[in-house]
């Protein structure tokens, strides 16, 4: 998740997506949730709505995904199911096996790049809580043992898990966030509303058109940490709907002498990536799939990221530094839907 950034003339900016102002004939509900904000832009034509029903509806999904999958409340499932110290299985929402479902084949995909059971090398590090600080050779030798999805069973239609390791502890902040995007997203369908644009901390689905009938605008985040300008736009021409989501090193890191230490870990060393790519955009048909896929491939690298995207048939844009400079990749996949960089530079508001 990358802090938000606003962009007027419709555009939404992703890394940090959200919508601005509410057009005519669009309507717009937001606010504070998961530590972070949520933006939602319908399209109503006409659908009677009450809108402050319909937000208490969006809230209570939010609450009811924060209870089962936070990792900041003591009392939420998975919270329980990281404290259970046993190899027995144990009954666990259908939220929570369905993900670990899709994270396991993630995971598999990308030679093990991608893996939940990192918490402990998260908290070693100080990402969870804030605090961080570079841990010994010896404190990260201790956790790597307890590192790993081959550890972690998913009877996903049985809504069950086993950990072979009584110690393993689960951190879903890379997939919760996409998985609440279709959550929301499912609601305002059961509503009636079939043009939107949800947008919860720089993580987004939109479907249809604007009410001028134009497509969804999105901008993608120049990777660097401490400036807010836009890389390249995006129209979304797919009605049917289409999650979009980016990952990336730039905003949560920390420096101490003269390196710096990425949140994105590797599960294998224990220790931060070093490879160059900076940040990764994929678009798909599914928000949880697609947050999944974004962090995968920015485990990966610039070059086996690109190299499993495109295997994997995925619209994806890698962004990565060489000598100095920022590089683009887009995958096969994009075709003849390849962005366009922005004709000029566009002040955040």
């Amino acid at each position: 998740m990358l802090p938000i950034l606003r962009l007027c003339g419709g555009l939404v900016l992703g890394a940090a997506l959200t919508a601005c102002q509410s057009g005519e004939n669009e309507t717009l509900l937001s606010g504070d949730v998961q530590g972070t904000t949520y933006h939602i832009k319908m399209v109503l034509d006409g659908l009677p709505l009450d809108q402050a029903a319909l937000k208490q509806a969006v809230d209570a999904v939010y609450n009811d995904i924060d209870l089962k999958l936070s990792n900041y409340r003591e009392d939420s499932e998975i919270s329980r199911l990281n404290r259970e110290a046993t190899t027995d299985w144990l009954t666990v929402s259908p939220e929570i096996a369905e993900l670990v479902d899709i994270a396991r084949q993630v995971h598999d995909k990308t030679d093990g790049c991608y893996d939940l059971t990192i918490k402990p090398l998260f908290d070693l590090w100080g990402f969870s809580r804030h605090q961080n600080r570079v841990p010994t050779d010896d404190e990260i030798a201790a956790v790597l043992p307890h590192i790993g999805m081959d550890k972690l069973e998913v009877d996903a239609p049985g809504r069950r898990l086993r950990k072979k390791d009584p110690a393993l502890r689960i951190d879903l902040s890379s997939i919760a966030q996409g998985y609440t995007v279709s959550r929301v997203a499912g609601l305002l369908e059961t509503k009636g509303i079939e043009n939107y644009l949800v947008e919860i901390g720089g993580e987004m689905k939109v479907k249809g058109r604007k009410a001028n009938g134009k497509p969804w605008r999105v901008a993608v985040e120049k990777p660097t940490p401490y400036t807010r300008e836009v890389e390249r736009i995006l129209d979304i021409h797919q009605t049917e709907g289409t999650a979009i989501m980016t990952s990336g090193t730039y905003r949560n890191f920390f420096q101490e002498g003269d390196k710096t230490y990425s949140h994105i870990l590797d599960p294998k060393t224990g220790r931060p990536v070093t490879h160059h790519l900076l940040s990764v955009t994929l678009l798909h048909a599914d928000p949880t799939w697609a947050d999944a896929w974004s962090t995968a491939l920015l485990c990966l690298g610039e070059q086996k990221g690109y190299t499993t995207a495109e295997r994997e048939g995925l619209k994806a844009l890698l962004i990565y530094g060489e000598y100095g400079e920022l590089k683009e990749r887009f995958t096969p996949a994009f075709g003849a839907e390849m962005p366009t960089p922005p004709a000029s530079p566009l002040p955040a508001q």
